[in-house]
């Protein structure tokens, strides 16, 4: 039997940023499933940090994690985890109020953000469809995110302060007793007082292993394909319809495209299906001028949210020891440093870090049993 102080499941963003910030408190475990860390959704990110992206709480939790990014600490990386990109936001007529809406909304915690009218919005995508799109909402401070170095940041970091990384190490068995959790794998026992759910689209079945209650987590489908740009898309900012019906952008000299679907699906290994990845193709013929010739690359992700579309994070009064760090959505890794900071406060006895109680989350309105979740 080896013993720790936290065991966290779920070797993707949630776990392994939120095993970088325990492992400050006490030793950590990390248990992954599969045989390579960040086998699932971490790994088939967008990978862009837009702070007017989500929900209050989602883009609360964005801001506060930019310092992170813009200088993270001391051996984190060896390269800048970011790179310029700017997001544009576009609507025709009949989503315009819709778009307005969000501006008003948004232009408080993000004051770079500018309205584009409708004649301009192809000074900054050129290949939009002239006469469909009406306005946009630019935030230039947008960003592109280089996931691979996020995710080995916290990897190093969690193992220089002494946590240690167990892959192809499922949760077979979830007991409790004496005060503390024992996680039954392939490879052996492990104990700790504390047991982190950060297992992704798995969250509920990690929860249902150590006899919690779920909290109706949804693991959805969503597609993206890779096809030939229209020359050099460098200098181009991510865009997307208010509507939620599509996004592009440049990648690795191509587009990256995503009709923005939301396919309920079991936690599985996520595969495109023929017929989303022909929506993809028809939505962005529709919206632009582009004609796609061949599709270089298609795949697919789960993202998995609940009812209120908030992170889920905290202790479960319903489950002694057992914390929650789930239901991350489309926002993993954009949220992640500001996330992990919250999880490991809660889960010690701390309050919320005074920068996010600043910008008004408050550790009722994250948690587990939460009256959204009980309505839903």
């Amino acid at each position: 039997m080896e013993r720790f102080e936290f065991l966290v499941v779920g070797g993707g963003i949630a776990g392994v940023s939120v095993g970088y910030e325990l492992a400050r408190d006490g030793r950590v475990c990390l248990l992954e499933r599969e045989e390579q860390l960040s086998f699932h959704a971490t790994g088939r990110s967008a990978a862009i940090f837009m702070e007017t992206y989500g929900n209050a709480a989602v883009r609360a939790l964005t801001s506060a994690s930019r310092a992170f990014y813009a200088a993270p600490p001391d051996g984190f990386a060896e390269e800048p985890l970011t790179s310029p990109r700017g997001a544009l936001f576009f609507a025709d007529e009949a989503h315009l109020a819709a778009l307005r809406a969000h501006f008003d909304a948004v232009r408080g915690i993000v004051p770079s953000v500018e309205w584009v009218p409708g004649d301009d919005l192809t000074r900054h995508v050129p290949c939009l469809a002239p006469g469909r799109w009406v306005g946009g909402l630019l935030e230039p401070g947008a960003v592109d995110l280089d996931v691979h170095a996020i995710h080995q940041g916290f990897v190093r970091g969690l193992r220089a302060r002494g946590g240690v990384v167990r892959t192809e190490a499922e949760a077979l068995r979830v007991t409790r007793a004496g005060g503390a959790w024992t996680v039954a794998t392939a490879a052996g026992e492990l104990s700790a007082p504390f047991l982190v759910n950060a297992a992704g689209a798995w969250a509920d079945v990690v929860a249902g292993l150590a006899g919690a209650p779920p909290i109706g987590l949804r693991p959805l489908r969503r597609t993206a394909i890779l096809v030939d740009a229209p020359g050099d898309v460098t200098r181009w900012p991510m865009a997307a319809s208010v509507d939620e019906e599509l996004y592009f952008k440049p990648e690795s000299g191509r587009l990256l495209v995503s009709p923005c679907d939301e396919t309920p699906s079991d936690p599985c290994n996520a595969a495109p299906e023929d017929y989303d990845v022909a929506v993809t193709v028809d939505r962005l013929e529709r919206a632009t001028l582009l004609r796609v010739n061949h599709v270089h690359r298609r795949w697919a992700g789960l993202r998995s949210f609940v009812a209120d579309r908030t992170p889920v994070i905290g202790p479960d009064p319903a489950c002694e020891g057992l914390v929650w760090l789930a239901a991350q959505g489309g926002y993993g890794i954009q949220i992640a440093p500001a996330l992990a900071r919250a999880c490991r406060a809660l889960c010690v006895g701390d309050a919320l870090p005074a920068d996010l109680l600043a910008l008004g989350l408050a550790a009722g309105d994250l948690g587990p049993r939460r009256p959204a979740l009980r309505r839903a």
